[in-house]
């Protein structure tokens, strides 16, 4: 059949049970919780925001110096500073509600209780799209390992949290691992609706001639253009693991970048360290897919989705 190659391509997708306009979304931590971009990003457009990290309690974060910019990308060891689940639901969430934009909250713990807690506040909550859960913290109750680096950790808390919610549970994999298809494995046995990844990449930067780090906290997470073909790898192994919905991230600037993570299985991506550089970018990669798939006559980016071609 011959395709209208007037009509404009369609960008909807559907991620883990949420319809999303487009698949461009906001990556946590990098988009504050929406209202900080008004002036500069039409929210409607974008396919979705995934919020600043929420925790059950408000948390202070680390000291400054706190970011630190490195070639083709950045450090950062903000520590998850917010002011918790009930100030994310009176203060920021209602700004949120007002857009024709799907809302994905990022949730962390320090223990199985923290996480269960912010849970079950956020479960029915009218404008909650679904949870995206960071598991790159560490359990202070089993000694300070890290649940997104333990595979038994992982699987336990991801089932625990299935048991206490019916939104869309997205869990968000450590690219600090030896074999992330075995994390994403876990995800899916554990009931999760989809997987996000990467997170950061531990770094450390040190400044030669005070010989101290760059960051207060010593360590911090790599983000940017830098960590994208590691990204792109380990999207294309989890898409090979598990039959799972995938947020591909990890430096993506422009809409090629966002066609590496399709291609390799991603449903749906979001942007990160871009914003800081280019706060439109977002929007920049919608127009991007879109004249993309307009010039290569493909009528809708679902066809696109894991169709790289290995021969």
């Amino acid at each position: 059949m011959k395709r209208d190659l007037t009509k404009k391509p369609d960008l909807s997708v559907d991620l883990a049970g949420i319809r999303l306009k487009n698949p461009v979304l906001t990556a946590s931590g990098t988009f504050g919780y929406g209202e900080e971009y008004r002036d500069i990003v039409d929210l409607d457009r974008l396919g979705g925001i995934i919020v600043k990290g929420v925790s059950a309690r408000p948390i202070k974060g680390n000291p400054p110096p706190r970011i630190w910019e490195t070639p083709s990308g950045m450090l950062n060891a903000i520590g998850l500073e917010n002011p918790g689940v009930d100030v994310f639901l009176s203060e920021k969430l209602p700004y949120l509600r007002q857009y024709d934009t799907a809302v994905i909250v990022n949730i962390f713990g320090y223990s199985l209780e923290d996480y269960v807690a912010v849970t079950e506040r956020l479960d029915g909550v009218p404008g909650v799209a679904g949870l995206e859960v960071n598991i790159s913290c560490p359990n202070v109750k089993a000694g300070g390992i890290v649940f997104g680096t333990n595979v038994k950790a992982s699987f336990e808390l991801l089932s625990a949290l299935r048991r206490r919610t019916k939104l869309p549970l997205i869990a968000k994999l450590s690219p600090n691992v030896t074999d992330i298809t075995e994390f994403a494995r876990a995800a899916a046995d554990a009931g999760c609706d989809g997987l996000s990844l990467i997170n950061t990449l531990l770094g450390m930067a040190i400044d030669v001639r005070s010989r101290r780090p760059r960051l207060a906290n010593c360590t911090g997470g790599l983000s940017g253009p830098a960590i994208r073909p590691v990204a792109v790898r380990m999207v294309w192994q989890a898409a090979q693991a598990v039959r799972l919905p995938i947020i591909g991230m990890g430096g993506i600037m422009t809409a090629e970048d966002a066609l590496e993570f399709v291609l390799a299985g991603a449903t749906a991506v979001a942007v990160g360290t871009a914003n800081f550089v280019n706060p439109a970018a977002t929007l920049d990669v919608i127009s991007g897919l879109e004249t993309f798939l307009a010039r290569e006559g493909v009528a809708s980016l679902r066809e696109l989705t894991g169709q790289v071609r290995m021969t």
